[in-house]
C-alpha cells in the first residue's frame, strides 16, 4: 500500500507537476507571447517613435536648411539692392552727363547758329549798306543830271531869249531905219516881213523846244528802265531780311508797295506824253526850276503818295515793334510810286516823295497825326505842308 500510493502519490505528484509545468509553460507561453507582443509593440511604437522623430527631424533639419537658406537670401537681398541701387546711380550719372553733353552740344550747335546768323546778317548788312551807298551815289549823279539838263534847259531858254530880243531890236532898227530911208509903202512891206519872220520864229523857237524835250524825255523813260531793274533785286535782298528779323507786318507793307508798282506799269502804257510850255517855277536847294502845268501835278503827288506810303511803313514797323528808322523801308529806297515816266526826272520824283514819306512815317509811326489825317481808309497830306515843301510861282518869259 505504501508503495501504491506512493506510486499513485508519485503520479499525482508528477501529474501536478506536469500540470504545473503545463500551466507554468503554458503561462510562460503566455508570458512569452505576450512578451513577444509587447515586444513588437514597443518595437513598433519605437518605430513610430523613431519615424516620428526622424520626421520631426526631416522636418527641423528642413526648417533650418530653408532658414539657412533663407538667411543668405536675406543677407545677399540688401546686397543685391546695394548693388542695383549703386547701378541705378551710375546709370543716372551716365544719363545726366550725356544729357549734359548733350546740352552743351545744343548750346555749341545754337551758339554756332548766332554766330553764323550773325555774320551773315552782319554781311547782309554790310551788304545793304553798300548798296545803299551806291543807291545815294546813284541818286547823287541822278540828281545833278537833273540839275545839268534843266540848267542847259534854262540856259538855252535864256539863250533863246536874248536872240529873239535882240531879233526884235534888229527888226525896230530895220523899221527905224526904213521910215527914214524909204518911203510909207516900202515901211508897210518890210512890217509885214517882219511879222511874218516873228511867226516864223516863235514857231521855230517851239518847235525846237518840242524836240529839245522829247529827247530829255527819252532820258527820263531809260533812267526809269533801270529803276525797275534795280526794284527787283532790292525787293528780293529786303524780303529775305525782313524774313529772318520776323518783321511780318513791314513784309506785308511791302508786297502792298510792289502791287501799286505793277498797277503804275499797267496804267502806264496807256498814258501819252502832252508838250507844254513851263508856266511854273520852284525854288530848291538854292535854285529855281521850271515846270509845266503836268510836271507841278506830278511833284504834288509825288509829295502824297510819299505821305501815304510813310504812314504805312510807319504803322507797319510800330505794329512789329521794330526801331523808328524811315531809310530802312522799302517805299523809302524806292520812292518811285505814282511815277509816270514823263515831265519830271525819276531823281526829282523821288526828292519830293521822300520828303512826304518821312512825314507819313512819322505821323504813322508815333500814331499822332500831325502832318495829315486819316478818314475812310485814306491818308491825306495837309494843304499848308504841301505848301511849305512844294511852293510854285508863276513863270516869266
Amino acid at each position: 500500500m505504501t508503495i501504491n500510493s506512493f506510486r499513485k502519490l508519485a503520479a499525482a505528484s508528477a501529474l501536478g507537476v506536469a500540470l504545473l509545468l503545463g500551466t507554468s509553460v503554458e503561462s510562460s507561453a503566455q508570458k512569452t507571447d505576450e512578451q513577444r507582443q509587447q515586444k513588437q509593440e514597443r518595437k513598433q511604437q519605437q518605430a513610430q517613435e523613431r519615424q516620428q522623430q526622424q520626421s520631426q527631424q526631416k522636418a527641423e533639419r528642413r526648417q533650418q536648411r530653408q532658414q539657412e537658406q533663407s538667411q543668405p537670401a536675406q543677407q545677399q537681398q540688401p546686397q543685391f539692392e546695394q548693388r542695383q541701387r549703386h547701378a541705378d546711380r551710375n546709370q543716372g550719372q551716365q544719363d545726366q552727363a550725356q544729357q549734359q553733353r548733350q546740352f552743351e552740344q545744343e548750346q555749341q550747335r545754337r551758339q554756332a547758329e548766332r554766330n553764323q546768323r550773325q555774320q551773315n546778317q552782319q554781311q547782309q548788312d554790310q551788304i545793304l549798306q553798300q548798296q545803299r551807298k551806291q543807291q545815294k551815289a546813284e541818286r547823287k549823279q541822278q540828281n545833278q543830271a537833273a540839275e545839268a539838263e534843266q540848267q542847259r534847259q534854262q540856259q538855252a531858254g535864256r539863250q533863246w531869249s536874248n536872240n529873239d530880243q535882240r531879233g526884235s531890236r534888229d527888226q525896230q532898227g530895220s523899221r527905224q531905219w526904213s521910215n527914214n530911208d524909204q518911203r510909207g509903202s516900202r515901211d508897210q512891206q518890210g512890217g509885214r516881213q517882219w511879222s511874218n519872220n516873228d511867226q516864223r520864229g516863235s514857231r521855230d523857237q517851239q518847235w525846237q523846244g518840242r524836240q529839245r524835250d522829247e529827247q530829255f524825255q527819252q532820258q527820263r523813260l531809260e533812267r526809269y528802265r533801270q529803276q525797275q531793274q534795280q526794284q527787283q533785286r532790292l525787293d528780293w535782298q529786303r524780303r529775305q531780311l525782313l524774313e529772318r528779323e520776323r518783321r511780318i507786318a513791314q513784309l506785308r507793307y511791302q508786297q502792298r508797295y510792289l502791287d501799286r508798282l505793277r498797277q503804275d506799269q499797267y496804267r502806264r502804257q496807256s498814258w501819252q506824253y502832252t508838250y507844254a510850255p513851263p508856266q511854273y517855277r520852284y525854288y530848291r536847294a538854292g535854285r529855281y526850276y521850271e515846270a509845266n502845268q503836268y510836271a507841278a501835278d506830278l511833284l504834288r503827288q509825288a509829295v502824297r503818295n510819299g505821305y501815304e506810303e510813310g504812314v504805312r511803313a510807319g504803322l507797319s514797323d510800330r505794329e512789329d515793334r521794330w526801331r523808328n528808322s524811315y531809310q530802312d523801308s522799302f517805299g523809302y529806297e524806292d520812292a518811285s510810286v505814282g511815277y509816270n515816266g514823263y515831265y519830271v526826272d525819276l531823281a526829282e520824283y523821288q526828292y519830293y516823295f521822300r520828303e512826304g514819306f518821312r512825314r507819313g512815317y512819322e505821323d504813322g509811326y508815333n500814331g499822332a497825326y500831325r502832318y495829315g489825317t486819316y478818314s475812310n481808309g485814306v491818308f491825306s497830306l495837309l494843304g499848308n505842308v504841301l505848301g511849305a515843301i512844294l511852293e510854285f510861282q508863276p513863270y516869266r518869259y
